[in-house]
C-alpha cells in the first residue's frame, strides 16, 4: 500500500506541476513562444526515444519512464494549441445563430488542426510501444486523449462550470463555441464510463505485484483526476486557484448563473 501510496502522489504531482509549466510559458510574452516550443520540441523527441525504449522495459523504472514519457508528448500538443501555433482554420467567433450541427462544425474548424495534431501524436505513440510488453504510455496518453476530447464535447454541450480562465487571449475566439448550461445528456455517461474503466484499474493495481501494479496505479490516479476535472466542469468550485501560482493575473472565477 505504501507504494501505491507514493505511485499516487507521484501522478498527482505530476499532474499539478505539469500543467503549471505549460501555463507559465503560454502566459509569457508571445516572443518567447518560438524558443520555447523548440524547448519543447526537443524534450518531445526525448520523450519518443523514451517511450520507444521503456515499453521494452517491463520494470517498476519502466512503467515510470512511460508514463513520463507520454505526458512530454502530451505537453507539446497541449504547448502548441495555447500557443496559437496548432489550432485551425477557422480563427472567428461563432455566430450567434449558429445551432446545431451547424455550430458543431464551426466549432471543429477553430479546432481541426489542434485534433489533427493529438491524432498525429496518438499514432506515433502506438507506432513506438506496439507489440512492446509495457503499454503503460500508450495507455497514458489514450486516457489523456479521450478524457480531453470528453471535456470538449461537454463543455460544446454545456456546463455549469466552464473552466475557461485560463485560456489565452488570443484564443479567446474559441470561448464563443462554449455554452453555459447546467446539465447536459452527455456528462453522465462520460463520468459513468470513465468511472467504470478506473474501478477496473484499480481492482488490477490492488490484486497485481511489482511493475503491472505500479502501472495500473500510474492509470487509475490519471484516470481519477480526469474524472476530478470533469466535475470541475459542474461544481462550483475555485479550480483555478490550483495554478494560481502558475498564471497569478488570473484569479480564480466567481460562479455564473447557467442556462437552464
Amino acid at each position: 500500500m505504501v507504494e501505491h501510496g507514493l505511485t499516487v502522489a507521484f501522478t498527482v504531482l505530476m499532474w499539478w506541476l505539469g500543467t503549471g509549466i505549460i501555463l507559465v510559458l503560454c502566459a509569457r510574452p508571445q516572443r518567447t513562444f518560438a524558443r520555447s516550443l523548440l524547448g519543447a520540441s526537443v524534450v518531445l523527441l526525448v520523450a519518443c526515444y523514451g517511450l520507444f525504449l521503456s515499453a521494452r522495459t517491463p520494470s517498476v523504472t519502466g512503467h515510470y519512464l512511460s508514463f513520463l514519457c507520454a505526458v512530454g508528448i502530451w505537453g507539446w500538443v497541449e504547448m502548441s494549441f495555447l500557443m496559437g501555433y496548432v489550432t485551425g482554420p477557422r480563427k472567428a467567433p461563432c455566430p450567434p445563430d449558429a445551432r446545431g450541427w451547424s455550430r458543431f462544425r464551426l466549432a471543429l474548424s477553430a479546432l481541426l488542426y489542434h485534433e489533427l495534431a493529438i491524432v498525429a501524436a496518438a499514432t506515433i505513440v502506438a507506432a513506438l510501444t506496439w507489440g512492446a510488453p509495457n503499454q503503460t504510455g500508450t495507455w497514458t496518453f489514450a486516457i489523456l486523449m479521450i478524457m480531453r476530447i470528453s471535456a470538449k464535447l461537454n463543455i460544446f454541450l454545456g456546463v455549469p462550470n466552464l473552466t475557461d480562465q485560463f485560456l489565452p487571449e488570443r484564443l479567446a475566439y474559441l470561448k464563443s463555441y462554449f455554452r453555459k448550461r447546467s446539465f447536459n445528456l452527455l456528462f453522465p455517461v462520460s463520468v459513468a464510463g470513465s468511472i467504470a474503466v478506473a474501478v477496473g484499474l484499480a481492482e488490477r493495481a490492488l490484486g497485481a505485484e511489482g511493475p503491472e501494479a505500479v502501472g495500473a496505479a500510474l492509470l487509475f490516479t490519471l484516470l481519477a483526476l480526469a474524472i476530478l476535472e470533469h466535475f470541475f466542469m459542474m461544481l462550483p468550485l475555485p479550480d483555478g486557484a490550483l495554478w494560481q501560482w502558475a498564471v497569478p493575473g488570473h484569479a480564480a472565477k466567481p460562479m455564473e448563473e447557467p442556462l437552464p
